[in-house]
């Protein structure tokens, strides 16, 4: 065979060879674009949690609310579910716990089937409520309310706010602002009276755990509930003492001192939901599971807990109080202390930086609302 049709033969088949990769190239095309199929970019268009990636301000079209109602007095009906999960869309990773996409119903506390509730026996606390079945029960036995009050009940739209104890809410006369919320969650001991200008003087539920409750009786608001969260087997028992008003042991397994007290008629006391725990920390953030166990930098802060509990429970979402700002070491931790920004160290149990890249994703995502603009 002569050169040139060898040439020739070569050029043939490098012809063909382009046809070919055209051919496949546009059927791809075809078959993403083609048939009433929506295009759907790679895994890439997600991170590793499942929450979309873009979520700056040119995406704030494609997340804006279209399911909900503007009811009277102006709030969205739906609003928050609608837009967490037009940025959390999907979850299918192989994930012991992180199994489920977000869907709204989950109740803010335990009532009588929680052991019905899947997985929550599976998982010991703070996780689950594994080996604490029976307090738990003696617990419900004497609460017997399991909801927020009746009148809230009631409302056919909901927008709760929850505040963060950080001294970002110093200085800002929020206060006003903050009270025209259906719900006010607040966290642990921080205080309202004196504060009334930032922080409001409204106080719905008050979330707390054995180390974090108020210590002195007349500092606990009079119309508010006040919300257990366990996160060791031993705050069960203190809440058990607490409602039955037994006598506690103040350093009874402990990391400090705790309430003995809680000035609470057994009406006005919950256990929340654990589930949002888990979901806060496994679903959302991507914390270690550590085969569903306490661990190092593996528990969710309150905070994010609080959000979403309220994520699942409210029509629109709020928060006032949350960040911290590293680069300003001066500033006051706290709004009610004169602890500086400098004194904050890195925590054995939470993960700060994993929050804040969570916490941002639901206001970058236009599910949550900053007022105090800190996350």
């Amino acid at each position: 065979m002569s050169f040139l049709g060898s040439f020739r033969n070569l050029l043939l088949a490098v012809c063909l060879m382009l046809v070919l990769g055209f051919l496949y190239y546009s059927a791809g095309k075809l078959h993403m674009h083609g048939w009433g199929q929506e295009l759907r970019e790679s895994s890439t268009e997600y991170d590793r949690l499942g929450f979309l990636l873009k979520l700056d301000s040119g995406t704030s079209a494609e997340l804006s609310y279209k399911n909900g109602n503007i009811t009277e007095g102006g709030c969205r009906r739906g609003f928050a579910s609608a837009q967490m999960t037009a940025i959390f869309p999907r979850n299918d990773h192989n994930n012991e716990v992180n199994i489920m996409r977000f869907s709204k119903p989950a109740p803010m506390f335990l009532d009588n089937t929680f052991k019905q509730w899947s997985k929550l026996k599976d998982f010991v606390p703070p996780f689950g409520i594994k080996g604490q079945e029976a307090v738990i029960q003696k617990i419900l036995g004497i609460t017997k309310q399991y909801t927020l009050t009746s009148s809230l009940d009631s409302l056919s739209c909901k927008r709760c706010i929850i505040m963060g104890n950080g001294g970002i809410v110093a200085n800002k006369s929020l206060g006003t602002r903050i009270d025209e919320y259906d719900v006010v969650i607040r966290l642990n001991e921080a205080p309202v009276k004196g504060f009334e200008k930032d922080v409001g003087s409204k106080t719905t539920l008050r979330i707390t755990y054995p180390e974090g409750a108020i210590q002195k009786p007349a500092r606990y608001e009079k119309d508010s509930l006040f919300v257990f969260a366990g996160f060791k087997p031993q705050d069960f028992k203190w809440l058990k003492y607490i409602v039955y008003k037994e006598k506690v042991s103040p350093s009874d397994g402990f990391w400090k001192s705790v309430a003995t007290f809680v000035p609470k008629e057994p009406k006005e006391i919950r256990i929340l939901n654990p589930y949002f725990i888990r979901e806060a920390a496994f679903t959302f953030i991507g914390l270690p599971v550590n085969n569903g166990m306490m661990g190092r930098g593996n528990i969710p802060t309150l905070g994010s807990v609080a959000i979403t509990m309220a994520l699942h429970n409210c029509d629109e979402v709020a928060v006032a109080g949350f960040g911290y700002d590293m680069n300003a070491p001066n500033a006051p931790l706290h709004y009610y202390e004169s602890v500086k920004m400098s004194a904050i160290k890195e925590s054995w149990t939470h993960n700060i930086g994993k929050e804040k890249e969570f916490l941002r994703k639901l206001v970058r995502g236009q599910v949550i609302t900053d007022l105090t603009a800190g996350i």
